[in-house]
C-alpha cells in the first residue's frame, strides 16, 4: 500500500507529509492484528528494567506533542519515545526546515524543538494511557539563558506519566545545546537531575541522548558521569551536523542534522565503542540508519539492547516495523540464537572472543544435526 502512495506522498513538502500522517493516525483505525509477526516471543527482552515485546522502537521526532503514540504502537512498535519535549509550546525554525535526500535515503531536519509544551503534552497522556513502553524525550525551549533549569521543569512535570525520560543534549538545532557534552556541564546537569528525581519522587528509568560528531576521548568521561549518576541508559545517537561529503544529492549542504543511512555506520561504530566501555552495564539504544532486519541486527550485535528508527518510516512506510521484526526473527535463527537478547554485543568485543563465539555456534549447529 505505501508503495503506491508513496510517489504522491513524496510529491508533497516533507513536512506537510509529516502533518497529514499525524492527522491520519489520530483516526486510529488500524487493527493491531495486521502487523503481527509469528515467533515474535525470539523477540521480548528488557529495556531500562522494563519487559517489551521486541526491541523496535520509533525515536523521538516523529510524535513531537505526544499526539498519536497509541495508534503507532499498533505498527507493532515495542517502545516509543515522543518529542523532544520542551517547558513551554515552541513554533522551531522557519521554514522550509525538512528536506528528503533520496539519492542517500536520508533526512536533514533543522526543525528546532517544536512541539506544544510540557503542561500539553502532560495532559495528553495522563488523559489518554499508554498502551506500551512510552519515553519521553526533553529539551530546553531556544530562549533560555539557563537551559538546565527547562530540563528539571520538564522532568518535574512529565516524570511520573512516563516509561522513561531522554535527556536530549546533542540535538544540532539548538544554540549551545551540545555544550552538555562538556564534562563540567554535564556533570552538573546530571546532578541537578538526580536532586529533582530525589524531591519529587520520581522512579521512572533516565536515558541521556548523544552526539554522533564526540571524539572517541569524550566517551569514557560521558560513561563515568552516567554510571556515577545512575543513568540507567544512553542514546547512540543523535542527527549529525557533519559527514556531508560521500553524499549525492544536491540538498546535502543544507544546514541541519542528518540522518538515515548515512549516519547507520557512525552510529553502529559509535554503540560498539560505549558498550566496551560500559562493558554493557548500562543500556545502550541504537537510533541511525536503522531499516531492515540485517541493520537493527548489526545495532544489536554492536551492543544495543534496542534500536530506534524514523528516516526509515519515511522511506518505507509503516509495515517497515513488520518486515525488521521478521528479518531479524530469520537472522536469529539463522545463527542459532534462541532470543535477541542473545545477541547484544557479540561484535563488540576483541577478535579472540568473536572467534570463541562462532566456534560454540558451530558446536551449536554440529549438535542440532
Amino acid at each position: 500500500m505505501f508503495s503506491i502512495l508513496r510517489p504522491y506522498i513524496f510529491s508533497l513538502d516533507p513536512e506537510v507529509a509529516h502533518d497529514l500522517a499525524i492527522k491520519s493516525l489520530k483516526a486510529n483505525i488500524l487493527p493491531k492484528s495486521f502487523f503481527n509477526v509469528e515467533d515474535e516471543e525470539m523477540l521480548e527482552t528488557s529495556l531500562l528494567g522494563k519487559t517489551i515485546s521486541n526491541p523496535i522502537g520509533l525515536a523521538a521526532g516523529f510524535d513531537k506533542s505526544a499526539e498519536v503514540y497509541n495508534s503507532l504502537f499498533k505498527f507493532g512498535f515495542g517502545f516509543i519515545e515522543v518529542g523532544t519535549v520542551t517547558p513551554k509550546q515552541q513554533l522551531g525554525n522557519p521554514k522550509p526546515r525538512i528536506f528528503r535526500l533520496e539519492k542517500d535515503q536520508a533526512l536533514i531536519n533543522r526543525l528546532g524543538f517544536n512541539n506544544h509544551g510540557s503542561e500539553t503534552v502532560s495532559k495528553r497522556i495522563s488523559n489518554n494511557h499508554p498502551n506500551g513502553f512510552l519515553g519521553i524525550n526533553i529539551g530546553p525551549n531556544k530562549e533560555t539563558k539557563n537551559k538546565e533549569d527547562d530540563y528539571y521543569i520538564c522532568l518535574s512535570r512529565l516524570g511520573m506519566y512516563a516509561g522513561y525520560i531522554t535527556i536530549n543534549i546533542s540535538s544540532p538545532n539548538t544554540e549551545g545545546l551540545r555544550d552538555f557534552h562538556d564534562q563540567g556541564e554535564m556533570k552538573k546537569l546530571l546532578s541537578g537531575i538526580n536532586k529533582i528525581i530525589k524531591e519529587k519522587k520520581i522512579d521512572c528509568p533516565i536515558a541521556i541522548k548523544i552526539s554522533p560528531d564526540i571524539n572517541d576521548n569524550e566517551i569514557g568521561k560521558i560513561v563515568e558521569l552516567v554510571s556515577s549518576h545512575k543513568i540507567q541508559g544512553i542514546i547512540v545517537s543523535n542527527t549529525t551536523d557533519s559527514n556531508r561529503d560521500n553524499l549525492s544529492d544536491i540538498k546535502k549542504h543544507e544546514v541541519g542534522g542528518l540522518s538515515g543511512q548515512p549516519l547507520k555506520d557512525i552510529s553502529t561504530n559509535l554503540i560498539k565503542k560505549f558498550y566496551k566501555e560500559t562493558k554493557g552495564k548500562i543500556n545502550i539504544i541504537g537510533v541511525g540508519g536503522v531499516d531492515s532486519g540485517e541493520s537493527a541486527f548489526e545495532k544489536i550485535t554492536a551492543g544495543a539492547n534496542a534500536v530506534q528508527l524514523y528516516t526509515g518510516m519515511v522511506y518505507k512506510g509503516p509495515g517497515i516495523v513488520k518486515e525488521i521484526k521478521k528479518d531479524l526473527i530469520s537472522i536469529l535463527k539463522k545463527e542459532n540464537l534462541k532470543n535477541v537478547s542473545e545477541a547484544v554485543g557479540i561484535n563488540a568485543w576483541p577478535q579472540c572472543i568473536q572467534e570463541l563465539y562462532n566456534t560454540r555456534k558451530k558446536l551449536c549447529l554440529k549438535d542440532a544435526n
